[in-house]
């Protein structure tokens, strides 16, 4: 799976994750249907949002974003449906060409601790996915530990 074939499918699992609960929102708070669409909504989209962070700090390495555009790809998840016109700003700006960086060039970012760990990972991919679904588990269980976003 190529960077810009992730990086996609995790943003418009995002974005389905946001109307899976604002759907839920609305049956709650106009409908008055209950809670389980809020809580499984809320559930599926607090475990992509953090997928999506994830796999733009992932991809943002591998492409040699910088901070800025790497916060900026994060941050878009924030916003409701965000993600789309990011990826297809992303997609024609040729942010998301390319192949995972499995070796080091001579590009000076390709010399950072960062890109040397991503790289040793990359050609580790079971251990690598291992790694991802295990931080993804530990921080969505913190998080839940702490309780839902305004509390209660």
């Amino acid at each position: 799976m190529s960077p810009r074939l992730l990086f996609r499918s995790v943003a418009i699992a995002e974005a389905i994750t946001w109307a899976l609960l604002i759907a839920g929102m609305l049956g709650k708070y106009v409908l008055q249907v209950g809670e389980l669409g809020v809580q499984v909504g809320g559930f599926l989209h607090g475990l992509v949002f953090i997928a999506f962070a994830m796999t733009a700090l992932l991809v943002g390495v591998n492409q040699h974003w910088g901070p800025k555009l790497t916060a900026i790809a994060v941050a878009t998840s924030i916003v409701p449906f965000g993600t789309i016109p990011l990826d297809r700003g992303l997609e024609k700006n040729g942010h998301l060409d390319g192949d995972w960086r499995r070796t080091r060039t001579d590009d000076p970012r390709d010399h950072t601790r960062v890109s040397a760990l991503l790289r040793w990972m990359l050609v580790r991919p079971v251990l690598f996915a291992a790694v991802l679904v295990i931080g993804l588990g530990a921080v969505m269980a913190v998080l839940l530990t702490l309780g839902p976003p305004g509390g209660a």
